[in-house]
């Protein structure tokens, strides 16, 4: 189950990003080639992110879709299914552009209340 080290690292790049602030939303994009599997990732980021300024944070996934371009006809194409080939002649010699990317797109950070301005006297 790589998921569990996936989620890890995630919990990891997010608590040293909020510097102490609690996190409220860790924003992912994956590639369709990663083959993560969506719930294993959500089970083991909650799991990981106990006793964390990551708990209880929403874990949002986008999905990249997978692509390349032919060596054998110059096209872009997209890269649905294995085996990988050109869906226009049909080649197996495609660079993938597309699909492999794992990152912490963005995080949503929750105001650190002892820094926001009080009013009154």
């Amino acid at each position: 189950m790589h998921e569990l080290s996936i989620a890890e690292a995630v919990v990891d790049i997010a608590s040293r990003h909020a510097r102490g602030r609690r996190v409220a939303v860790v924003e992912l994009k994956v590639g369709y080639l990663r083959q993560v599997a969506p719930s294993a990732l959500e089970f083991s980021f909650e799991l990981v992110a106990e006793g964390t300024s990551v708990e209880g944070a929403e874990l949002r996934m986008e999905e990249v879709a997978a692509a390349g371009d032919c060596r054998g006809c110059g096209a872009e194409t997209p890269l649905p299914e294995f085996p990988l080939a050109c869906r226009f002649c049909g080649g197996l010699d495609v660079e993938v552009t597309r699909g492999e990317e794992l990152l912490v797109d963005s995080l949503e950070l929750e105001e650190d209340e002892s820094l926001v301005p009080t009013s009154g006297g």
